[in-house]
């Protein structure tokens, strides 16, 4: 383990701002849906990305803005459920990468 690691990131005021821009778009321009809704579209667009990791795993060419626009749909489905389901993602992945560096630095991750 490196002593000279860099600091954990903070994400929470970045991520705060583009979760209140994503929550007024989606409630202006699409009806409201519910966090299940939500949860099923990321689940199924992660599997797309997940499709397209195999093929290139598997050898087959996949064009690079294919892996672009599937990482984007992921994050899309993400924040929605984040807003539907009340959840601050910036908050929750401070706490995470907090923990994570607690970890990193006990040795028992």
């Amino acid at each position: 383990m490196s002593d000279n690691a860099p600091p954990v990131p903070r994400v929470h005021d970045p991520l705060r701002a583009v979760q209140e821009q994503f929550d007024h778009y989606q409630r202006t321009c699409f009806p409201e849906r519910t966090p299940e809704f939500f949860a099923l579209e990321l689940a199924g667009e992660t599997g797309e990305l997940a499709n397209l990791e195999k093929k290139a795993w598997k050898g087959r060419t996949v064009e690079p803005a294919r892996f672009e626009d599937e990482a984007a749909d992921v994050l899309i489905a993400l924040v929605n459920y984040c807003n539907a389901r009340g959840v601050n993602l910036g908050q929750a992945v401070d706490k995470k990468l907090r923990h994570i560096e607690q970890r990193r630095l006990e040795g028992t991750h």
